[in-house]
């Protein structure tokens, strides 16, 4: 677990968030990080999967994705810069490869802005949920 020490023990129940973060292909909701977690720490709560979501933000070993629609979503913070696609069937939100727009810190833009970052989330139909609406 990479980032700042956060000054805190480590647990099994935190061991099981931030293992089921960093196996997943995408960023998850709380509550998908708990479900998942549960499986390896069975009595884990909502209340513990948020105190330790906050931990893990403070110690930068994730960091939060906040899409378009508002709702915050968790992944681990030591991925390369990448976007986002969210699937419309199935509610998934999937981790693209790469950027499919370089724009360099410190572009100027029409109007007189400067980027400094950029995310993108595009939404859609995930191969899975394509290949179950397809007629056989």
């Amino acid at each position: 677990m990479g980032g700042k020490q956060v000054g805190q023990r480590r647990t099994a129940q935190r061991e099981a968030i931030m293992n089921v973060i960093n196996a997943t292909d995408g960023p998850l909701t709380v509550e998908q990080i708990r479900d998942r977690a549960s499986k390896k720490s069975p009595n884990l709560g909502i209340a513990t999967v948020y105190r330790t979501v906050k931990l893990l933000l403070d110690g930068e070993q994730i960091h939060a994705v906040i899409l378009p629609d508002g709702e915050t979503r968790y992944e681990a913070a030591d991925l390369d810069h990448h976007h986002h696609f969210r699937c419309r069937g199935c509610n998934v939100v999937f981790d693209l490869p790469g950027c499919m727009m370089p724009i360099p810190e410190g572009t100027a833009l029409p109007g007189g802005f400067c980027v400094e970052d950029h995310e993108i989330t595009l939404f859609g139909t995930c191969p899975e949920c394509t290949a179950s609406n397809s007629p056989a």
